[in-house]
């Protein structure tokens, strides 16, 4: 349960430090474009919504990694740990190299079966697999779970979800801001 709390008190904190990031940026913005934050007009709570519903996901996508290895308490590996962990890093700088990308960060993290890539960068991605996964699968299933989150890395696929986020974000605040007016 105290693993939970931590999990929830980091949550919030980091949404906290966010928002207030994104604060300081639209006071910026409405500042340098000499915008009255108090009218109601749909390009000031478009632009606010914008503002805050992008760079809160792209903070988010950039903090990625570091916040997954923590939350998981993922501890990263080189392949001298051991046989089974040269194979899952030689395995990963294999997959890398046939993607063309440089070769994620590989960790282990005590859960149930599992793996995740995370990053903002496809050259500095992470590639976590949890202790479970690593115990119940063959060398050939693992190394597809591993193709698998390879193929993510290399795809920008955290970009992209975090750009479709950043677009979702904006659309709720927008309407929920229309919707708070109407009423």
């Amino acid at each position: 349960m105290g693993s939970f709390i931590k999990r929830v008190i980091l949550f919030i904190i980091v949404n906290l430090a966010i928002m207030l990031l994104v604060s300081v940026v639209f006071n910026l913005t409405c500042n340098f474009f000499d915008l009255d934050m108090a009218s109601d007009s749909l390009g000031v709570i478009a632009i606010w919504a914008l503002l805050y519903g992008m760079i809160g996901s792209f903070v988010s996508l950039l903090l990625s990694k570091p916040i997954a290895k923590w939350l998981v308490k993922a501890k990263t590996i080189t392949g001298n740990e051991g046989e089974a962990e040269r194979w899952l890093v030689d395995t990963v700088r294999s997959l890398a190299m046939m993607a063309n990308i440089r070769a994620p960060e590989v960790a282990i993290y005590e859960c149930e079966a599992n793996a995740f890539a995370t990053g903002a960068f496809k050259n500095r991605a992470l590639v976590a697999v949890s202790s479970e996964i690593m115990e119940k699968m063959t060398r050939e299933e693992l190394r597809a779970v591993l193709g698998h989150e390879i193929s993510h890395v290399a795809n920008g696929d955290m970009v992209t979800m975090s750009l479709l986020q950043g677009v979702l974000n904006a659309c709720v605040l927008f309407l929920s801001r229309i919707i708070a007016y109407v009423t």
